[in-house]
């Protein structure tokens, strides 16, 4: 019988991109972390520690953003979706600008760091929130729900866009969340934007890293990227990727369904913060035997 640990990565590892919004250069070093560390952001421009708490999230306009006092940590959750498909526990993630780099726009160059750096199990215990009752948060028409679920952590996501482009696709999707499950079907998936309000940002210094190398374009009724979509309905598997990296934010991997219409990073970061005011919604539990867990992460070293 093997026991479920703990994992952070096997060594450091360190990339660069550019900020979305800012346009310019930034380092990533992903760091192993001890046992119960959590996931640790570190500004290593301020010298200031920002750990990933679903109250932190204080901004929610384009992407998730965690902000402490004078730093901030913009567009974690395509980092955070890879780390989740990891089942990375124990993480320190370094940073030296106010954002992570957007890279792509996906999180398959986050997979890939993190393959890279390799997994090892550490000594504690994996503990996992497993949902006990309905719990659904709504803002007009959108809406978000994590329920009780015995096998693992099924995802179902419906967007709904008045755009020939994404309109031509199928908006819903469906994923039975492993390693391998995520990184095939939604991991590549690049976020995206019109290309009307990308000219609105930049001239008022947002975005000013977008490009059709790090996102899908739309003009008013079709997609502007030459190379077209990763995936026939990319829109709606970012729109999971993103949920993902919001929902990771909660602390801990999830054991529960999760439905949502036309959700975003708001309505995200409602849903964890109701189950986290709300402890008869959820219990914590580990797995002594590891082939009793629900959900398959990639082999550790």
């Amino acid at each position: 019988m093997t026991q479920f640990y703990q994992r952070t990565v096997a060594k450091a590892i360190t990339a660069t991109g550019i900020g979305l919004h800012s346009g310019k250069k930034v380092t990533l070093t992903l760091m192993p972390a001890e046992p119960d560390t959590g996931i640790v952001f570190e500004r290593t421009d301020l010298g200031a520690f920002v750990p990933m708490n679903a109250h932190l999230v204080q901004d929610t306009m384009m992407s998730s953003n965690l902000v402490q006092g004078e730093a901030r940590i913009g567009t974690v959750e395509h980092l955070l979706s890879a780390v989740a498909a990891f089942g990375l526990d124990n993480l320190i993630i370094q940073v030296d600008a106010a954002e992570i780099p957007i890279m792509d726009g996906s999180a398959a160059p986050f997979l890939y760091l993190i393959d890279q750096a390799g997994i090892v199990e550490q000594t504690s215990l994996k503990k996992f929130i497993k949902i006990t009752k309905p719990v659904k948060v709504q803002d007009d028409d959108k809406w978000a729900c994590l329920e009780p679920y015995d096998d693992g952590f099924l995802m179902d996501f419906e967007i709904d866009f008045n755009h020939a482009a994404i309109a031509a696709t199928c908006q819903t999707t469906r994923l039975d969340f492993n390693t391998a499950n995520f990184a095939t079907e939604v991991g590549q998936a690049r976020t995206f934007g019109f290309l009307k309000d990308l000219e609105y940002l930049k001239k008022n210094n947002l975005a000013l890293g977008g490009s059709l190398d790090n996102a899908v374009v739309l003009d008013d009724d079709s997609v502007v990227n030459e190379g077209g979509l990763r995936y026939p309905n990319e829109f709606v598997r970012h729109k999971m990727l993103d949920a993902v990296g919001d929902l990771y934010v909660i602390g801990h991997p999830l054991l529960a369904k999760f439905s949502a219409y036309k959700s975003g990073h708001a309505v995200n970061n409602a849903l964890i913060r109701a189950v986290l005011a709300d402890p008869s919604s959820f219990e914590i539990v580990t797995f002594c035997d590891k082939d009793d867990c629900p959900i398959v992460y990639v082999d550790a070293i």
